[in-house]
């Protein structure tokens, strides 16, 4: 008796913690790791263009938040729906859509992040130019997190487009020559922004991400430091990031000279703190 009664003081006397040294599963960290999970392309059924989704993270109870990597090529976007707690976006690269029913698209970039009402009937997707992805976060209410509806038409897409390009805010911003040469020579800030900006940027063929980079690289090429700082500029609002511009100059010290790279590193490092 007194041997039993020694085991029942002794185990009473333990600290708390010697009941949970291996901590329950639920409870542990756990590492999501690039590319573990498998991705799948957008269904037909609720995208148009070419849209590719990469899960994050699911819904874990009692918790009702899931995320996705969404990346949609040129042109491409979702159809019309609403989500019934609001939804998220973080927009990681390129430039991107979004509209709100009955009010005018909004144009989005890399770093912006927008924040969609529960029961707003909406859409998002790429520019027709420039691929965009961005990270879409969601919260489940009774185990939906989406209703979907019909799709934005071509037509729908074009309008709408046109819409954003004559918005009130884009009207009362300066034509993009007009600063730097329009006072002097209206008629080349004229050409300037209607071929060159209008015509050439707009041609689907290459996306302007893509013509950035070749313009970046060409100026570079060509020592052109003045002119580099404004396509600087314009190639991160493009989506190219800092380092793809930084191994861009490093690249063609090969091809045109350590001059050129200096020179192009220093706009560069100019341009690139002040962002």
């Amino acid at each position: 008796m007194r041997i039993f009664i020694a085991i029942v003081i002794s185990l009473c006397v333990l600290p708390s913690g010697a009941w949970s040294q291996t901590p329950r599963k639920e409870e542990a960290i756990r590492i999501m790791r690039s590319g573990a999970q498998p991705s799948r392309q957008g269904s037909v059924e609720n995208f148009t263009g070419s849209v590719r989704v990469d899960p994050l993270f699911q819904t874990n109870a009692p918790a009702r938040a899931s995320g996705s990597l969404v990346a949609f090529e040129p042109g491409a976007r979702t159809a019309w729906h609403t989500h019934p707690l609001g939804q998220i976006l973080i927009v990681t690269a390129g430039t991107g859509r979004v509209q709100r029913w009955g009010d005018p698209v909004e144009e989005i970039h890399q770093g912006d992040v927008v924040w969609i009402p529960r029961g707003q009937k909406h859409w998002h997707g790429a520019a027709p130019n420039s691929s965009m992805a961005h990270i879409a976060i969601v919260e489940q209410l009774d185990g939906k997190t989406v209703d979907w509806m019909e799709k934005v038409s071509d037509a729908q897409y074009g309008a709408l487009v046109n819409v954003q390009g004559t918005s009130t805010d884009a009207r009362a911003k300066p034509r993009p020559s007009q600063g730097p040469i329009g006072d002097f020579d209206p008629k080349l800030a004229e050409l300037t922004d209607d071929v060159l900006y209008g015509d050439v940027w707009e041609r689907p063929e290459l996306s302007k991400r893509d013509r950035s980079l070749v313009t970046v690289a060409a100026l570079i090429a060509l020592n052109r430091p003045e002119q580099l700082r404004s396509h600087l500029i314009k190639a991160r609002e493009n989506g190219v990031t800092q380092e793809e511009l930084i191994e861009t100059i490093t690249h063609l010290a090969f091809y045109r000279g350590w001059p050129n790279a200096v020179d192009a590193i220093k706009v560069a490092k100019e341009v690139l703190q002040k962002k």
